[in-house]
């Protein structure tokens, strides 16, 4: 079953990809972060590039920080960042 779901980039990952916010279509077997990053490394150079450092990128779901293996469904908006730092 194709998932509908809403990814937004943040910082140098936006610059990087061209954009801020789009929504995909996910396929069969795309259904935890880790998976969503290697199928989007698929869609291009821009994509490659950004997940390049995959270590030192962030994740939420729906606004929750999530792990790799944490689970993406139906209409989740999934969120990429690197690390906040304060000071």
């Amino acid at each position: 079953m194709i998932k509908p779901i809403k990814l937004v980039y943040f910082a140098w990952l936006r610059e990087r990809i061209g954009t801020g916010q789009e929504e995909i279509l996910l396929p069969d077997g795309v259904d935890t972060v880790e998976a969503l990053i290697m199928h989007l490394c698929t869609m291009g150079h821009r994509y490659a590039d950004a997940f390049g450092m995959r270590k030192t990128i962030r994740c939420a779901i729906n606004y929750e920080f999530a792990e790799a293996q944490s689970k993406i469904n139906a209409g989740d908006e999934v969120a990429f960042f690197p690390p906040v730092t304060g000071g």
